[in-house]
């Protein structure tokens, strides 16, 4: 159970036990404290987030996460080695599985992105050292977060940036807002809200990744 911020601070929620969060981790407490904006160097990873980034586009994140085994296993844990070989009978199989989001579109997308996937590997050696080139320098970050700062901040400049490379490269589903989610959830930025508790951790872990290169 939770509570309101006991200084009625937009965006933030007081725990039972105290702490302060996001306001948004009462819903998701484990995504939020456990995976939200730590640093992610897996290329797995970051091409399943990015997937699901585009499978979310139009709807609630919460949707998507309470897929999210669903679609692992749907897509082959999201190897895309292995998505970027589908052809018309792994998209009817996809089609018929009600436990993911049936969009046509965004199943071919996902099957194009992973082939655009091995591509990029093959400039930039990984999907990480690619992706973490994009990572917005420090006076490009505000130095408090707020829900103010969130709401009028759907995109970034890096998110720009990236989304416009991305489709350069011929990936789809990576529009500048759904790109800034991406680098939000995967550590390219923190935007865990100032006072949530898991801002100094992530922070903390931001300084000590090792950042990936080409």
């Amino acid at each position: 159970m939770t509570k309101q911020h006991s200084d009625n601070v937009p965006g933030l929620m007081t725990a039972d036990d105290g702490t302060v969060y996001c306001a948004w981790h009462a819903a998701m407490s484990e995504y939020h404290g456990n995976e939200w904006g730590k640093p992610v160097a897996d290329d797995i990873r970051l091409f399943e987030k990015i997937c699901l980034e585009g499978f979310q586009s139009g709807m609630a994140w919460i949707t998507i996460l309470r897929k999210r085994e669903n679609f692992r296993a749907a897509f082959d844990g999201f190897d895309f080695h292995r998505v970027a070989r589908y052809g018309d009978d792994d998209i009817a199989r996809l089609m018929a599985d009600a436990g993911i989001v049936r969009n046509r579109a965004k199943i071919v997308s996902t099957i194009n992105n992973a082939q655009r996937a091995l591509e990029l590997i093959e400039e930039a050696g990984s999907l990480a050292a690619w992706f973490w080139q994009f990572e917005p320098p420090a006076k490009e970050r505000p130095k408090v977060v707020t829900l103010d700062y969130w709401t009028a901040n759907p995109t970034s400049a890096a998110s720009i940036n990236l989304s416009k490379a991305l489709k350069k490269r011929g990936w789809s589903y990576v529009g500048p807002t759904t790109i800034y989610a991406f680098m939000q959830a995967m550590g390219l930025v923190n935007d865990h809200l100032t006072g949530c508790a898991c801002r100094d951790r992530v922070e903390a872990e931001r300084k000590a990744f090792i950042r990936p290169v080409q």
